[in-house]
């Protein structure tokens, strides 16, 4: 305990002024505003701005390079933030799981520390007044993309901030992202400007990433609203096959809060989960290790009808006046 303590006493000092830019306050629209709610309005604008001048700047190399940085920065996202760091559902040698790190950054949905640390919340507090996006604590909107300006809403206070990954605080390469995340994709955007000029910055940046950036937002608001519940959760997750589809597996959400530790979220053969395939591969070819799936026996103890069999035969038996 007292060496874990002395660690992140270590790695405090080295985040201090950053932490001094959430102090920082201004009053808007009837609540506090701070420097990254600010800085977050400014940049999901500028990118929607940039996608509306899509139809002007058309051409299909363009198209294709939107198509290739979505596969790799969305891939990122869901194979490296999400299930390889949230949840360990898999292990990666570190020069592997760095890159797919850098592909994440570039999806422009923050930091490693900060995407992790946010998700690792939602998971503990789903649905509740301390989840940082649920729809039934503050609507649909809010669940969607308002929490992106609500600083608040994800950690509570200062203090609170990145509470929760004291793992990753301690590898210096997700300090180093978490300075500098907005940086590589400001320079992605030079690069495809200087390869390809407006129309590769128009759709590589703008369509690409606002196209993803509500995908992504979808399964805080959309899956938990809309779908199917086939696993007792306890919350409100469902499966949407659709952004099963489009989110490259994250869509069969429902799957995915019953068997949070899972490397699979598709578990039926039609349940189409993208990431899974590259982690099976991956696998296949001895770079993924340690791959974590339920048992047939943790998932008949989570099923969901087997719950509602037991609560119909239940009320039967009151009906006939057996009990």
């Amino acid at each position: 305990m007292e060496k874990k303590e002395k660690e992140e006493a270590e790695v405090v000092p080295m985040l201090e002024w950053y932490f001094w830019l959430a102090k920082w306050r201004v009053q808007l629209f009837g609540r506090q505003w701070n420097f990254f709610d600010v800085t977050s309005v400014i940049v999901v604008s500028v990118l929607h701005c940039l996608a509306l001048l899509a139809p002007f700047h058309f051409n299909w190399g363009a198209v294709w390079v939107a198509i290739a940085l979505n596969s790799i920065s969305g891939v990122g996202i869901t194979l490296s933030y999400h299930r390889n760091l949230a949840h360990k559902s898999f292990k990666l040698p570190k020069w592997l799981e760095y890159f797919f790190a850098y592909c994440a950054v570039l999806g422009l949905q923050g930091s490693p520390l900060e995407w992790v640390s946010t998700h690792r919340n939602h998971h503990q507090f789903t649905d509740t007044w301390s989840d940082p996006h649920s729809p039934i604590a503050k609507g649909l909107w809010f669940s969607h993309i308002g929490w992106v300006f609500d600083y608040r809403s994800r950690f509570g206070s200062y203090e609170g901030r990145l509470n929760n990954v004291g793992d990753l605080k301690k590898q210096p390469y997700y300090i180093f992202l978490h300075y500098t995340y907005l940086f590589h994709s400001v320079a992605l955007g030079v690069l495809l400007y200087v390869v390809g000029g407006l129309p590769f910055l128009v759709w590589g940046m703008g369509v690409r990433t606002v196209l993803y950036l509500h995908v992504t937002f979808a399964i805080n608001s959309v899956c938990h609203t809309w779908g199917k519940q086939v696993w007792d959760t306890g919350d409100l997750s469902r499966n949407n096959w659709l952004f099963g589809l489009l989110a490259h597996g994250e869509g069969w959400h429902n799957n995915h809060h019953a068997f949070e530790y899972s490397a699979r979220q598709g578990f039926e053969w039609w349940q189409i989960d993208l990431t899974w395939y590259v982690i099976r591969v991956l696998q296949a070819v001895g770079l993924a290790t340690d791959v974590k799936l339920p048992t047939e026996t943790q998932k008949k103890r989570k099923a969901l009808y087997k719950k509602k069999i037991s609560k119909d035969r239940l009320e039967t038996i009151v009906n006939n006046g057996k009990l």
